[in-house]
């Protein structure tokens, strides 16, 4: 990660671990009303609006620079897309959560009331096969959560060795945007800041998602998600830290 940085404090550090990350194409009035006041859709070099399923692991969370227990490692589900903003030393690129789903009811309500996201709670699980920590050529990665007493999934089988991130590739515009925007009542937005390093990718296939789309993440949402990915990859994660939000 490089470039100016606008650092206020610190809310919350962890690792995050084996991200899974499926995107697909969605047309951009899918989005617009979705979007925050001050930031714009963003898009790759080739010009396309995508929205991506990200399951990830949290590892040794810490809130304020305080392990809460019973809440350090956890599962993560989110729907996100991509903006911009234009900021002092030039576009700040972000993410918007569509919806985040966790496992713990207390997690979900601290993420609510520090950042007015859309979080909820649903029980969950994951699975992946690895080897000293790390995910094996042909091996699966798939995130689950039970929602209206049916198990959901997000899965692909990773191929061949991570490789670090091409400049301008694909992946890093997935990867890549260390901003975090949030809608607010009263329609205005808050600004995060969320840094790591850059991540090595291993590349997926046969990913799917198997849930009920327009119930989890509404119906404006069935076509782009039942549609064949985009792309799908996994990223093997590292520390990182999310700055206290600013108002816009």
């Amino acid at each position: 990660m490089t470039g100016p940085e606008r650092r206020t404090g610190t809310f919350l550090t962890a690792r995050w671990r084996r991200l899974l990350m499926v995107s697909h194409e969605v047309d951009p009035d899918v989005l617009r009303p979705l979007v925050p006041h001050g930031v714009e859709l963003d898009t790759g070099d080739d010009g396309r609006h995508l929205v991506s399923v990200v399951g990830f692991r949290f590892l040794d969370t810490r809130l304020l620079g305080v392990p809460v227990p019973l809440h350090r490692d956890f599962d993560e589900i989110n729907l996100r897309f991509y903006v911009r903003r234009k900021g002092p030393e030039g576009w700040r690129r972000g993410v918007v959560f569509v919806q985040e789903i966790v496992p713990r009811p207390a997690l979900a309500v601290v993420a609510r009331l520090a950042y007015g996201e859309n979080y909820v709670a649903r029980p969950m699980r994951n699975r992946a096969d690895l080897h000293d920590g790390e995910p094996v050529p042909g091996g699966l990665v798939e995130y689950s959560w039970r929602d209206a007493g049916t198990w959901n999934h997000v899965r692909a089988t990773t191929e061949g060795s991570p490789r670090p991130l091409t400049e301008g590739s694909h992946e890093q515009f997935v990867t890549e945007h260390y901003w975090g925007y949030a809608a607010q009542r009263g329609g205005g937005t808050l600004e995060y800041r969320v840094e790591h390093p850059s991540w090595q990718v291993w590349q997926a296939r046969d990913a799917a998602l198997e849930c009920d789309v327009a119930h989890v993440y509404g119906p404006r949402f069935t076509e782009a998600l039942a549609a064949r990915p985009v792309s799908a990859f996994v990223a093997d994660g590292s520390a990182v830290t999310v700055r206290r939000p600013t108002h816009l």
